[in-house]
């Protein structure tokens, strides 16, 4: 079989291989979502083939996912485009619902989790223009060694769940949720044990030469317990592919115990890391110059999804992990909690755990740990009569009163599903999706509202997944997770080690394991803020084909892993790409003013998230964080608005 870009070093790197990609029914989804309506009997067809229990199953599927063909066409019409005109109405639900939630990711799951505490009898509908429910909190499976192999597409961990506030500590306890028992579930001794510690990889496009140095500068340890380093940071330093004053400023910063803010109080501290950037603090207060040391920092900022010269250095330092925080003299890192509560799907269980609980014949059992195998029947998901229904594949394009909003009894709501356009009414709705999509389906809120909403700030995030066959590459390497300064991925690593509910992880480097990647899209030193990187990002994520992906992917392993027993074409089995565009909210803290107390209506998401007659709004934007604990605390806020 010929390579698929007829490319020479295509056959080296795998992608002649018949690898899984998105499958036919997806391919006609996607087709499907960008027209109106397409003939009757595709649609119908499309239709029948997620009802009566033949719902495909999107967890298994690979290629991309995330906002995947077929997710998205409709709302770049109606926000980009302005279409207005969607037909006739062809699918009309009977009676009216107490409740519909637009976006089933896990604020969207929460709110209708909170009303339903307070409404037992209440009938509620949940969209979702995604194949999936969770949000960035999705599931990928793969099968390999005879086994399903679990990994995560997005939200990653419970981090730090002691400082919950309460009312997700009470979701948390609603679902079964037992936090001490990860003590138990999570192997910390796994990178220990096998000798996997961290590493960075200069790769030769960027650094003159592929070479993989046993030093991680871009805070993996934080993440990962890795094993601790071997040999001096000097030994370290002295392989990297800089230049000799390059590497005297690496090393200095590496290891430099020097006060940089003498007789200052932690406040005063905080101050000055909070308002400068994270390259500002490296030159006027470490004195770092040279063009090398700044160009192995700029990519590793991750999720904050900006270059180093646009993300405030406290960020960089104490959330990222890196280096310079010692300089700081503010606490030590090591005293926070574990980063170890995380399911074998990531937070996807958190959103298994809401679904099962709210619709049970989705899916069998009852505690946080079955759910982790426990079969889901995503045809059970929309069944009518049922008290609570999840209509997937289904994207909102108007959501209005029907009258004054002060005074109207419903909310009239109508979506596009698989091309046929359907219309449901409410007593109430909670909007779930993206702030950014708001104004263009709810046109009738006032204009100062609808621009409040605009003023967000999402980084972009992709999530590759690689289902490897052994990993005896990395044990014989000794490394366990990789920053790479350069590369198509920002980093590498093999996942997290849970055992749970008779889920297994891999236990020998002989065996199936899903190696995760990073990439967060952006442009550095074109003197853009973190506001201005964003729809750069976007932009990227969307135009990039999945061939394109994978070959990156697949070249920067074979790279990575030069002179150990790593072969692409034979040990890589499958890819899964989690791409999120519109990935997670944030604020541009360089740019944006800080007040202090977080609902200080000066604040964009605080004046954009006022309820609007009888549409409130729920969702990690409206709290700009996205953590679970936002997306939790804006669902029990949002509810508690509708009365």
């Amino acid at each position: 079989m010929t390579s698929r870009s007829g490319k020479p070093q295509d056959k080296h790197l795998g992608m002649h291989r018949g690898i899984s990609r998105r499958d036919l029914l997806h391919g006609v989804g996607a087709l499907a979502g960008t027209a109106l309506l397409p003939g009757k009997a595709l649609a119908d067809r499309m239709l029948a083939l997620e009802q009566g229990g033949k719902a495909p199953y999107p967890p298994a599927r690979t290629g991309l996912r995330g906002s995947h063909p077929g997710s998205f066409e409709v709302a770049h019409e109606l926000a980009r485009d302005g279409r207005r005109d969607w037909g006739s109405v062809v699918d009309e639900d009977p009676g009216v619902y107490d409740l519909v939630v637009v976006g089933a990711g896990l604020s969207g799951l929460a709110a209708a989790h909170f009303y339903r505490k307070s409404h037992p009898d209440a009938r509620i509908l949940l969209f979702d223009n995604h194949e999936d429910f969770g949000g960035h909190a999705i599931r990928n499976e793969f099968q390999g060694g005879g086994r399903t192999v679990i990994g995560y597409g997005g939200s990653q961990t419970l981090e730090e769940p002691s400082n919950y506030p309460a009312t997700a500590k009470q979701l948390l306890d609603d679902l079964g949720v037992d936090l001490d028992r990860f003590y138990d579930l999570y192997d910390r001794r796994f990178f220990q044990r096998h000798k996997l510690g961290g590493a960075t990889f200069f790769d030769r496009k960027h650094w003159g030469v592929d070479k993989l140095v046993r030093y991680d500068l871009g805070g993996l340890r934080f993440t990962l317990p890795l094993a601790r380093r071997r040999g001096s940071v000097r030994a370290a330093v002295k392989q990297m592919p800089m230049s000799e004053a390059a590497r005297d400023e690496m090393l200095y910063l590496l290891t430099t115990e020097d006060d940089v803010f003498p007789g200052k109080t932690v406040g005063e501290r905080l101050q000055i890391l909070g308002g400068i950037s994270y390259r500002s603090y490296l030159h006027e207060y470490l004195g770092i110059t040279e063009a090398e040391v700044f160009a192995a920092l700029q990519p590793l900022t991750t999720d904050l999804g900006a270059g180093i010269e646009s993300v405030p250095a406290i960020d960089a330092t104490y959330y990222i992990g890196l280096p310079g925080y010692e300089a700081t003299r503010l606490p030590d890192l090591e005293d926070v909690e574990p980063y170890i509560h995380h399911f074998p799907d990531g937070n996807a269980s958190i959103a298994r755990l809401l679904v099962r609980e709210m619709i049970p014949d989705a899916a069998p059992g009852s505690t946080m740990e079955d759910v982790v195998l426990a079969p889901f029947d995503y045809g059970k998901l929309d069944i009518e009569g049922a008290s609570v229904r999840l209509r997937l594949n289904s994207t909102v394009i108007n959501a209005r009163h029907d009258g004054s909003p002060g005074s109207a009894k419903h909310v009239v709501l109508n979506y596009i599903r698989h091309g046929r356009h359907g219309q449901v009414r409410a007593k109430h709705c909670v909007m779930a999706c993206y702030n950014a999509i708001i104004p263009s389906i709810c046109t009738e809120m006032p204009e100062a509202q609808r621009e409040a909403l605009k003023g967000g700030v999402k980084v972009s995030v992709m999530y590759t997944n690689v289902l490897v066959n052994n990993w005896r590459a990395w044990k014989e390497l000794g490394v366990g997770a990789v920053s790479a300064p350069g590369s198509y991925h920002v980093n590498a690593m093999l996942d997290f080690p849970v055992d749970m509910g008779g889920y297994e992880f891999s236990d020998g480097p002989e065996e199936p394991i899903v190696v995760h990647m990073e990439r967060f899209p952006h442009r550095p030193n074109a003197g853009l803020s973190k506001r201005e990187q964003a729809p750069l990002g976007r932009y990227e994520l969307l135009s990039t084909p999945f061939e394109t992906i994978e070959r990156n992917t697949r070249e920067q392993l074979a790279d990575m892993l030069a002179g150990a027993d790593f072969d692409p074409a034979r040990d890589i089995e499958a890819i899964t790409v989690n791409r999120w565009p519109h990935g997670y909210a944030t604020r541009d803290w360089l740019e944006d003013n800080y007040y202090g107390d977080g609902d200080d209506e000066r604040y964009w998401f605080v004046r954009g998230r006022q309820p609007f007659g009888r549409i409130v709004i729920a969702n990690s934007d409206a709290g700009a964080s996205a953590n679970v604990e936002t997306a939790i605390a804006q669902a029990h806020r949002a509810v508690g608005e509708l009365g």
